[in-house]
């Protein structure tokens, strides 16, 4: 795991990890993720309440074309301010003095890049929610204003930590099948980036990284996308429209072990590893492999539109 600089913690406002929560800031109130991190943050009286932080301050942002983005933008700024306490401010650099870290949350992933140039500004840890962007070269760039910057940061789909993800993994995986939705947002390059990153990053969670070669099949109703990996492993991801269930199959030899239907797919196991890498200064996902993650989609892309063709990640 890296390891946050000394100087950022001395941005964490001087707060013991004992003392008191961090008070941590979101870029973008146009999903549920939001309120429901609020509910598991700022409320003690909850069962799955996660200690050590609280959502103090937000940023509303919004994609105007995108209308998941537009539909519920205002809708959840309200709540956070009238149910769980966040103060409302108008630009992204007033969280600068609020907060001790950020989360970019907006649901589009276009705008992450230019949000995330101005949250860089504030030297706070960061956490992306997905899409991480809209395409490979915005997540690289993304990346490399961070280095420049000097901030730590790193991205993740729920579904890395979710139970039904984390029961399975272990060492030893020869093979993995994952699925579950891929539905498509019409202003996003990388089509899988959008709601696909799901089941490809539960792939990722259990292959690890290492991807050299893609091969996409897609139909109106659902994609498969199959990965071999440098070291003679295979790896498929099924993303079905509109909607679907969550699974995944891991091959450990002759072993094979299935995800339980009934197991959480839920916020909780996320909200931990976000509050946990902010207090004690690690990130549990690797930029690397959510660069890889990317570049396994550019590449999926590709083999789409040439019609099925395996092809190599850049």
């Amino acid at each position: 795991m890296k390891t946050i600089p000394a100087v950022l913690f001395t941005l964490l406002a001087g707060l013991p990890v004992t003392a008191a929560d961090l008070r941590l800031g979101l870029v973008g109130t146009d999903t549920s993720h939001v309120t429901a991190f609020a509910r598991l943050l700022n409320d003690p009286a909850v069962p799955d309440h996660v200690p050590g932080a609280r959502i103090t301050a937000a940023y509303k942002g919004g994609t105007a074309d995108n209308p998941t983005s537009s539909k519920y933008v205002e809708k959840y700024a309200e709540e956070l301010r009238s149910k769980w306490g966040v103060e409302i401010v108008p630009r992204i650099e007033d969280l600068c003095g609020k907060v001790d870290a950020i989360l970019l949350t907006s649901v589009d992933g276009r705008p992450h890049l230019e949000e995330a140039r101005r949250i860089f500004t504030c030297r706070k840890p960061v956490w992306i929610d997905k899409p991480l962007a809209s395409t490979l070269e915005d997540a690289r760039e993304i990346a490399r204003l961070a280095r420049q910057s000097g901030v730590t940061w790193w991205t993740s789909s729920s579904l890395r930590f979710a139970d039904m993800t984390t029961r399975l993994k272990s060492d030893g995986i020869t093979g993995v099948i994952t699925w579950g939705p891929g539905p498509f947002e019409e202003h996003h390059h990388l089509d899988l980036s959008w709601y696909a990153i799901h089941p490809i990053e539960m792939l990722y969670t259990l292959m690890g990284p290492g991807c050299v070669e893609v091969t996409r099949t897609y139909t109106e109703d659902a994609d498969v996308i199959t990965g071999r990996w440098k070291d003679g492993r295979i790896g498929t991801a099924r993303a079905a429209r509109p909607y679907g269930t969550y699974g995944a199959v891991v091959f450990r030899g002759k072993e094979v072990l299935q995800s339980d239907p009934k197991a959480s797919v839920g916020y909780r196991g996320l909200v931990v590893e976000i509050v946990n890498s902010f207090r004690a200064g690690t990130i549990p996902v690797p930029v690397e492999e959510s660069l890889e993650i990317f570049s396994f989609m550019d590449a999926a892309l590709r083999s789409k539109q040439s019609g099925g063709a395996p092809q190599t990640l850049r």
